[in-house]
């Protein structure tokens, strides 16, 4: 498995990542890419795992109207191995950027399904966590981020259609995706608070 050490991705990310917002999206698909890597039983695959959901965006800031098709020229040019390239573009799956290409790198390993589908869920978990009196996701409960997650108009942002989806590809219910990736952040707000201490 050709790999980039985490350090040395947490550089990259931020070669081309300036944005506060963007550097905690990418920590906290990061941590919870790991969480779900011990959970699912890929424990010692946790890193590569944690890797994956840190480089996942890389293009993004810089080149928003190329999601996934700049990707992998910013990323081969580092020496990052094609699996993790593979990987980082099928998280757009399905979906077609402002430059008007649909993304065809399809999610084929577990650990690609779980990226797909936590992606934008994270984004919805934070932005609903931020609404609280706490600005913590550790005391949300699963029904009031359900209750979000049915609201159109809340964090509209993020995709429904590919959460769903993305439920779907795992062959999983919506309410399991949802409580494991409420968990999976609440476990790690406090190093990805750490973290962003640094940036």
């Amino acid at each position: 498995m050709e790999h980039i050490t985490r350090d040395a991705a947490f550089e990259l990310l931020r070669k081309y990542n300036k944005d506060p917002f963007h550097i905690q999206h990418a920590l906290t698909v990061e941590a919870v890419m790991k969480w779900f890597a011990r959970e699912l039983g890929h424990g010692e695959d946790e890193e590569y795992w944690g890797i994956v959901g840190l480089l996942h965006d890389i293009d993004f800031e810089l080149y928003p109207a190329e999601h996934c098709l700049k990707a992998p020229e910013l990323l081969r040019e580092a020496g990052v191995g094609e699996n993790i390239i593979h990987a980082v573009c099928s998280h757009g799956y399905g979906i077609t950027v402002e430059c008007g290409t649909t993304i065809d790198v399809e999610p084929v390993h577990e650990m690609e399904k779980v990226l797909f589908a936590t992606d934008e869920l994270t984004g919805l978990i934070w932005a609903a966590a931020l609404m609280r009196p706490s600005k913590s996701t550790k005391d949300m409960e699963l029904k009031s981020l359900k209750k979000k997650y049915k609201s159109k108009g809340f964090a509209a942002g993020c995709s429904r259609e590919v959460i769903q989806r993305g439920a779907d590809q795992l062959g999983w219910e919506l309410d399991k995706l949802l409580s494991m990736t409420l968990e999976a952040m609440a476990a790690s707000e406090d190093t990805i608070c750490k973290e962003m201490e640094k940036v």
